[in-house]
Order: C-alpha cells, then structure tokens, then sequence
C-alpha cells in the first residue's frame, strides 16, 4: 500500500509540473481559458494570416504558424481542450499516442492507471455522420472561399449524467448481456438489445426528471474554408460535430464539394479546357485574343500561326491552382475556324491569287 500511495504522489506532481505550460496554446492565440468556440476560432483565423508563409516572410514566421496551427486542432476539439487544461501539451501527446481514445484522470495523461488491473476499454461507438452537399463555382474554387453556415444538432442536456444508474449487465451502448443459471453450476450468457445501456456498466433511468428527452437542440457557428484548386467529391470535414447520444462519440459533418457548370470552361483535375471561334481569315493570317481567368485577371495571346480547324493550343500556367500550393495546371484551347458562307467572284480571285504557289489548285468541272 505504501508503494502504491508513493506512486499516487509521483504521478499528481508530475502532473501539476505538466500544467505549468497549459497556457501557452492560449497565448499563442492570445485568447483566454474561458473563450467561446467562435471566439477560438476567430483567433486562429487572425493569427495564422498574420504568420502565414507567403505573407510573413520573417525568419521563425513558417514554425509560428505551425504553432498556431496546432494550438487551434487542440483547443478546437472540446476533449483534446479537456485534456490540455488537465494536463497540458504532454497529456496531449500521451492521449494522441493511444490513438486519441477517450479516459479520465491518470489515464487521459500517463495512458494507464497503477491502480487498475489493466483492464481494457473497448472502442466508443459513433453517432452516425452526415455529408451535406456543397455547390460551388469554378471561380470559388479557383480563388478559394470562406462560408459561414450554422448546423442545427442535437445535444446531451446539461445534466444527462444523473438520468443514469449502475448496471453491470450493460456491456456498451445498447448491449445487454444476461446470465441464466440452465442447470446446477451451469451459468448461461445471452445478448439482448436495450436501448437503455448507454456504456458499459451504466443504464437510462426512464421518465427521468432532469433529462426527460435525453437531448436538446443546439445551433452551432462553422467555417467553412474552402481551399483553392479542391476538386468535386472532395470533403470539407468538421469531426464529431453530428448528434450527441449517451454512450457514443459524435460522428462527423462532411461537406462534400458539387462543381457547378460553367459557361465558358471545362475542367479536368488541375487543367481548364476552352473553345474558341475564329474567322478563317485570322486563322490564315494569325490574331491577338485575350482571356479572363477565373479571377477576374486578363492575359493576351499572339497566335501568328495558321490555325486549323479544331486545333489545340497548350497554354502553360493558366489552369487551376495545385491543391498542393505549387503552381498551376495548363489550359487547352481548341480554335474552330468559321467558315464564310459564300464568297465572291472578286473575293474567291484574290484569295487564288494570295495563295498561289502554297498548294494543288487543279479545278474539276462544274466548280461554282
């Protein structure tokens, strides 16, 4: 006992040593303890602009954002926020190294607990996850975007926790395991469903005054960042943010990126494709055209080259953004080359004259 007693105070000092840096994701943010989520959000936002890479060229601007970055996956994540407060920045790494399952106390921090004997908590079901479609021009993503939407959940109400009861027949959400004695000294195990066995060991008192519903409506505030040069079918994933029930980790919200048709280009991954008309006379004798990217930027070409019908010209650097951040796709353009309905004897003449020489001009009988 006097073992286990000097263990119980090595492991409370070592975690009061580890709260002393618990303020230092608030600091980089420049946020305090009691900050909203929006408030959380707000401050990353702000931050990593300030310290982005390509805005901030400043030497240690590239390992402050990354700080910041990091600060805001945890603070941002109510159980990863738990923890930090608890145990600070090595309680998270303990935490992340068990592949980010859930626990309390000694568990959340050091992974295990001298007073337990090992056992083994199986893995928490989730609430079901919900894609939501999201349309989006070619511009938007192109140029990247940032929406404000609210999502409207259901929540656990405040006190949900005393709606529940010791039962050790409740072996996990809904999972009901009975023993029946079938003869003397024979014991038998059957599984049922209950909806009432919300975790292992614990059971939903019906009718329960405190949280009559189990849950209540809640209306959260997302952002939703859509890069630049995101590809359809891509998802924009905001994690257990979906209903809450007792006994389960909310699922995920997958916005799920739909691009809508445009008027004027065609996309294939990292390439934009575009159809030109041109008269066939700046098909012989070569033109200047100028395009509008999707940003609204103007770039001319020269084309000093005969064209012919449903040539392809490859222009480097005017597709759409690497999702990698490195550069541009190309664009296609395919010229088709309008024709004049009828010509006229004088026309057809210096036409004759102006090429001859560059090719076979036999005439067949009954020419018009």
């Amino acid at each position: 006992m006097g073992r286990a007693m000097s263990w119980y105070k090595l492991l409370h000092l070592c975690a009061f040593l580890s709260l002393v840096g618990a303020e230092d994701f608030y600091k980089l943010l420049g946020i305090s303890k009691s900050a909203t989520t929006k408030e959380i959000k707000k401050a990353y936002r702000q931050k990593s602009l300030e310290f982005h890479p390509d805005k901030n060229k400043a030497e240690g601007a590239a390992e402050k954002f990354a700080e910041i970055a990091r600060a805001y996956e945890v603070l941002s994540d109510e159980e990863k926020k738990g923890i930090y407060d608890r145990h600070g920045e090595e309680g998270i790494k303990n935490h992340e190294q068990r592949g980010g399952g859930g626990g309390g106390g000694f568990d959340d921090f050091f992974g295990f607990n001298p007073f337990s004997r090992g056992q083994r908590r199986d893995q928490e079901k989730r609430t079901a996850s919900v894609d939501v479609p999201l349309e989006l021009t070619l511009e938007q993503l192109y140029s990247g975007a940032t929406f404000e939407v609210e999502y409207i959940r259901q929540v656990l109400c405040f006190k949900w926790e005393m709606c529940m009861k010791s039962n050790q027949e409740c072996q996990g959400p809904g999972i009901r395991i009975r023993r029946q004695q079938i003869a003397p000294g024979f014991v038998q195990q059957v599984q049922q469903h209950d909806e009432r066995c919300v975790a292992p060991g614990k059971m939903w008192l019906n009718n329960c005054s405190e949280c009559p519903n189990k849950t209540e409506t809640e209306k959260l505030s997302l952002t939703i960042d859509v890069n630049k040069g995101m590809r359809p079918n891509e998802a924009i994933t905001f994690e257990g943010v979906t209903d809450e029930k007792p006994g389960y980790k909310p699922g995920d919200l997958n916005f799920i990126v739909f691009e809508k048709d445009h008027a004027e280009y065609h996309r294939e991954g990292d390439h934009l494709y575009k159809t030109v008309e041109i008269p066939l006379v700046d098909a012989l004798t070569g033109f200047s055209i100028t395009l509008n990217q999707l940003d609204g930027t103007q770039f001319t070409l020269n084309i000093d080259d005969v064209i012919d019908c449903d040539h392809v010209l490859r222009v480097p650097g005017k597709g759409m953004p690497r999702r990698s951040g490195r550069g541009y796709g190309d664009l296609y353009i395919t010229f088709e080359v309008d024709f004049p309905d009828e010509l006229s004897a004088g026309q057809k003449a210096q036409i004759k004259t102006a090429l001859a020489g560059t090719g076979s001009s036999s005439q067949s009988e009954g020419e018009l």
